[in-house]
């Protein structure tokens, strides 16, 4: 072949190949969004050009011209494979353009409690967990639609950290939540109570009253129980009729035993039906009287075991110990046959629990000082009996027990000043 027909050949390919160039760049503009190439269009278009051919071509120049054009129509074909997909790429982009509103709006409306969208429940978050622990390939190749279509969504916290304070609160079962409120309820009823306890006479009738009226709800609550066994001791103390005493003492000592029934371990129960043994010994007989004292004893010293922090437990105790050291030869006797050894205390050992109660709470009570003041004076230590009048005198009578008290260190003055 000769330089010029050389020449020729390659000016015929280069014009080919801008030919299809040309013709792919106006196909790519007017081309609808969506529509593929159609490789059988671009296959004529090739057989055009190979049609076109010089009339002096050799076969092996013409071998090497197909060659090329094999090589064009793979080239076209990957190019046609890129546009499909920057194709989906856009659409792909287009629809999160259109659901990014509209997450933040369902974003914003749980955030607001307002959403319409449902949680995935506890339990079935659950069992989403054990699925991705055996199955965390299944789980990479989840797609979001795949996720929401399951009944909600997960969030990167909760899959990070595991169940949230009011997942756990959710898992707990109705009744274990019922009890919850009921308790709730119950502390604040117990803590009004116990408020009215330490106001006055007309806070304690009115202690008393809500007690009454919530009696068949907590009658089973040991916590309610002692405190309207405290009640009935309000009662008891504030009211003057000797019939009325002793039905408010009857009553909160059977209050007393059932919350001691109901838990042994409760101090306060102890303490409370101490109290109305005590209390009953008022109107009982000799043999009642001290029947009712060793049980004042065996629970006061259940009670202190129980709760040795209390000064009031002390001041009971140095209660008892004064009043069997008081006992007459009678009262001793009568213990002695009816419970084989009589409960035996010395005004000592009544002083020393006066004294701890005074330890563990200075100024205590006004009833403590004037039981020191008559120890001290049982012992003969008259200075130091003056000094507790003095200390009893600067505390106000405020219950009938202080008034009591007051009546008892007026006529402790006379004695101790003769």
């Amino acid at each position: 072949m000769s330089p010029f027909e050389n020449k020729g050949l390659m000016l015929g390919i280069m014009a080919g190949t801008a030919g299809l160039s040309l013709v792919l760049v106006c196909y790519r503009k007017i081309r609808k969004p969506g529509a593929s190439v159609r490789i059988r269009a671009l296959q004529n278009i090739g057989n055009r050009i190979n049609s076109v051919g010089l009339p002096n071509e050799a076969p092996n120049e013409h071998g090497a011209v197909m060659v090329l054009h094999g090589r064009q129509l793979q080239i076209l074909e990957k190019l046609n494979g890129l546009l499909l997909s920057v194709d989906e790429l856009k659409r792909e982009v287009e629809c999160l353009k259109e659901a990014i509103p509209k997450l933040e709006e369902l974003v914003r409306n749980e955030l607001q409690g307002k959403g319409d969208v449902q949680r995935v429940s506890p339990s079935h978050r659950a069992t989403r967990r054990r699925k991705a622990e055996t199955a965390p390939s299944a789980r990479e190749t989840t797609s979001s639609e795949e996720a929401e279509s399951e009944g909600g969504y997960l969030t990167a916290h909760t899959d990070s950290e595991g169940e949230s304070e009011e997942e756990k609160r959710c898992m707990k079962s109705p009744d274990a939540m019922v009890e919850s409120e009921e308790d709730e309820d119950l502390l604040n009823f117990l803590q009004q109570v116990d408020n009215l306890h330490k106001g006055s006479e007309v806070d304690k009738k009115e202690g008393f009253r809500l007690l009454l009226e919530n009696h068949d709800k907590y009658e089973n609550c040991v916590d309610f129980l002692w405190r309207l066994a405290r009640a009935y001791g309000d009662l008891f103390e504030m009211t003057t009729d000797a019939e009325e005493k002793r039905k408010y003492v009857t009553d909160g000592k059977i209050k007393a035993e059932k919350a001691i029934q109901l838990d042994a371990g409760s101090a306060e129960s102890h303490q409370w039906f101490a109290i109305m043994c005590g209390y009953m010994s008022q109107f009982e007989s000799v043999q009642n009287k001290i029947r009712n004292g060793y049980l004042f004893k065996e629970h006061l010293d259940k009670a202190i075991e129980l709760k040795p922090q209390d000064p009031f437990l002390y001041y009971l105790n140095g209660r008892w110990c004064y009043s069997v050291a008081q006992l007459s030869w009678l009262e001793k006797k009568v213990a002695a046959a009816l419970f084989g050894t009589p409960p035996t205390s010395t005004v000592e050992e009544a002083l020393q629990n006066f004294l701890k109660a005074e330890e563990m709470h200075p100024g205590y009570s006004k009833c403590n000082y004037v039981y020191l003041a008559k120890c001290y004076k049982d012992l003969g230590q008259k200075n130091n009996a003056l000094k507790c009048c003095d200390s009893a005198l600067s505390i106000l009578s405020v219950t009938n027990e202080d008034k009591e008290a007051q009546k008892d260190l007026e006529a402790l003055l006379l004695t101790l000043k003769l």
